[in-house]
């Protein structure tokens, strides 16, 4: 069957599913940013998750682009990949998809599906987004029009575990439109699907995913601080344990982005909504906090071993995206280093090769160096993501501080 498809929300999500649809279904792209309507109609994907001839194939294949509402009110299926983020607080933001709940429900017609990609705590799709939909549609939900689940499995900047690469869990708000949005992801996810009993199981089933790594990587970090008091490298060990088929393969670090160090917050909202105070995800999630503040220390530290002076010291941090050779800066954690270096009087620059220059300044207030940097200027870099660009830093001047958060380095004065 035949779908004309509205993708809500073209950004690391939204854009790749759309182009994977455009192969199949007739597909409109809408954004509220006007900027990247236009850029896309030009072929150019900002976030890099598809190159512009992959864009123009899109195109070719029929994909329009748009930032009007009007423009979508003749598709039959919505489906909605706007960021879910959390809030000062660390409580859940459901802004951006109650807004697009509410701008759907002013197009939506008899018998449309409405697909929610954004993660989201177990209920929100139909506690929250449903009475909004009702409510500017002037529709029945399950009568007159239905929802479904499918989580966004997205990787940003994984070239190889692309959309249609990756099994796809799906849901309905009935069986037979459980059935429909499975076989619509079929059509294109060749790595195939898994339909679930409801939407609730879907959305738990996401937000746990990354609950899970959460709570692995926060264990390693913590072992990364016993091992450096120990003088022990953390990573030999860990290649050391890994020899065993059942360990799991992780290793310490920031924990930024868009899904792992956010969407545990979703999970113990919650709980605690329901009067249980989760104990493992809410320590996991302190201690990876934390690991920014814990290596601009352990910077300070070497610092003062190398006969440093702190106060006015010039300390050039590489890399602000949250995981390498990505532009994506959503969450990232390296704010966490700088803001802490900041308060110890250090002078700190920034330099990244992926990042955007505007979005940086926008959303972190900071100007970024160009990519021409003379390293001898600053008494203390750190590598604090490690896209390949970097991967051939070298200083000759004993005085100054290497620090190497990813452990990419084999020159450096530290690794975490």
């Amino acid at each position: 069957m035949s779908y004309k498809i509205a993708i809500i929300g073209l950004g690391y999500v939204g854009l790749p599913l759309a182009h994977a649809f455009s192969s199949k279904h007739k597909v409109h792209g809408f954004d509220i940013v006007e900027r990247r309507i236009d850029e896309l109609k030009n072929g150019i994907d900002r976030t890099l998750e598809l190159s512009e001839s992959q864009v123009k194939e899109a195109i070719a294949n029929g994909m329009k682009f748009s930032n009007k509402l009007e423009d979508i009110k003749d598709c039959n299926i919505y489906i909605v990949t706007v960021p879910t983020p959390i809030d000062k607080h660390k409580n859940p933001d459901l802004t951006p998809l109650l807004k697009a709940s509410e701008s759907i429900g002013k197009v939506l017609k008899k018998d449309d599906i409405v697909i929610y990609e954004s993660t989201v705590y177990p209920g929100a799709t139909e506690e929250e987004c449903v009475p909004i939909l009702e409510k500017n549609s002037k529709l029945i939900f399950n009568k007159d029009f239905f929802c479904g689940y499918s989580p966004e499995r997205i990787n940003p900047g994984d070239k190889k575990h692309t959309v249609t690469k990756i099994l796809k869990v799906t849901a309905g708000s009935t069986p037979e439109i459980a059935n429909k949005v499975n076989e619509l992801y079929a059509s294109i996810i060749t790595a195939g699907t898994y339909l679930t009993s409801s939407i609730k199981v879907a959305e738990a089933a996401k937000v746990i995913e990354n609950s899970q790594r959460d709570i692995n990587i926060a264990f390693i970090n913590e072992l990364a601080m016993i091992f450096n008091r120990l003088n022990i490298d953390t990573n030999e060990v860990l290649k050391a344990a890994g020899t065993k088929w059942n360990f799991l393969p992780f290793k310490p670090g920031l924990v930024g982005g868009h899904c792992i160090g956010v969407d545990p917050y979703y999970l113990t909202y919650k709980a605690q909504e329901i009067g249980y105070n989760p104990e493992i995800i809410l320590a996991g999630r302190r201690l990876n906090d934390n690991m920014g503040i814990y290596i601009a220390n352990q910077v300070i530290k070497l610092m003062i071993k190398k006969s440093q002076k702190i106060d006015n010291s010039k300390v050039l941090v590489v890399g602000i995206t949250f995981k390498e050779n990505c532009p994506d800066i959503r969450n990232s954690r390296v704010i966490d280093i700088i803001k802490e270096l900041e308060e110890f009087g250090c002078n700190v620059s920034v330099t990244d090769y992926w990042a955007d220059d505007e979005d940086v300044k926008k959303e972190y207030n900071i100007k970024l160096l160009g990519n021409d940097i003379n390293f001898d200027d600053y008494n203390a870099i750190i590598l604090a993501v490690a896209h390949d660009k970097y991967k051939n830093i070298r200083i000759e001047n004993t005085k100054q501080v290497l620090y190497d958060v990813k452990s990419t380095l084999d020159n450096s004065d530290a690794k975490l």
